[in-house]
């Protein structure tokens, strides 16, 4: 017998997430599964979790499919396990710690992919629990001139400059659909049809950059990366592996984060400069490593 193909399959991932993958899916099934027509398929993917994750899934939850790995295997990797495991039209990828309000109805994006074959991947507006907007949904290419503007703080000085502003794109119409050139894996929609087009996730990333890289290949391939405010998530950033974020867990995470500048430099940027060029990339890594 084939296998039902879903109008949308939204893979979450989690690591000792408990607390906020409660919140998400309570969210998701009462401001959007139960209001939608389409065939929505839930899978939570998690990465060997030493928290009540199983057994809360088991007893609350039954209505998601839940896949418990061995081992922790990074965010790239179980976004493409949870992908495998269903066949959808159109796929969302949901960070553990996303909350979903009134304005949150994804059949908005599922209709502007629909109509929109240039389209790699669609990303909501993405909010803080303080109302600020949540600009990792909103990004430039890291080039070394944008990362260097943002790191120095030019971006902040001088949001509305195109010289200055290039890592978030700041200079744009936050209020209106456009393109951008890459957006978040904590909320982003993608095709079927782009992922056999330009490939999974590329799991060499165990954690960020992986959505970066996506985004840059789907732009590689001639598609279009799109912001859309239509539709409002929350974003409790840094607390997906504690109900309370530790001030640990967001210096080893930002610390992750900038491990991981280098290996996208070294995928995308290496062999377009000198190897000088490397060397001063990673002092500067390793400078703002240590200043966390």
């Amino acid at each position: 017998m084939a296998k039902k193909t879903f109008d949308l399959a939204i893979i979450i991932v989690t690591y000792n997430s408990q607390f906020w993958l409660e919140k998400t899916l309570q969210t998701l099934d009462s401001f959007y599964l139960q209001k939608t027509k389409r065939s929505v398929e839930t899978v939570v993917v998690d990465n060997n979790s030493s928290d009540a994750t199983q057994s809360m899934m088991l007893k609350q939850f039954p209505w998601v499919t839940f896949i418990q790995l061995e081992t922790n295997t990074g965010f790239a990797a179980a976004n493409n396990r949870g992908i495998s495991a269903v066949a959808a039209k159109n796929y969302m990828l949901m960070n553990s710690d996303i909350e979903l309000t009134d304005n949150s109805n994804l059949d908005t994006l599922i209709n502007f992919a629909s109509k929109r074959k240039d389209v790699g991947a669609i990303s909501p507006r993405l909010l803080f629990s303080d109302g600020k907007m949540d600009m990792a949904c909103h990004r430039g290419e890291p080039t070394i001139w944008a990362s260097l503007t943002y790191f120095l703080g030019l971006e902040k000085l001088f949001p509305q400059s195109t010289t200055f502003g290039q890592y978030h794109q700041t200079y744009k119409d936050l209020t209106t659909i456009h393109t951008i050139e890459a957006c978040s894996g904590a909320t982003m929609l993608v095709k079927q049809s782009t992922i056999k087009k330009v490939g999974p996730l590329d799991e060499r990333f165990f954690m960020y950059a992986e959505d970066l890289d996506w985004c840059k290949r789907f732009r590689d391939a001639g598609l279009l990366i799109v912001y859309h405010p239509g539709v409002t998530l929350i974003h409790h950033k840094y607390k997906s592996g504690l109900k309370n974020a530790s001030q640990k867990i967001a210096k080893q995470t930002k610390r992750h984060f900038f491990d991981t500048m280098l290996q996208y430099y070294d995928k995308h940027y290496a062999h377009h400069y000198p190897s000088v060029v490397r060397w001063l990339v990673k002092i500067f890594i390793v400078i703002r490593k240590g200043a966390v």
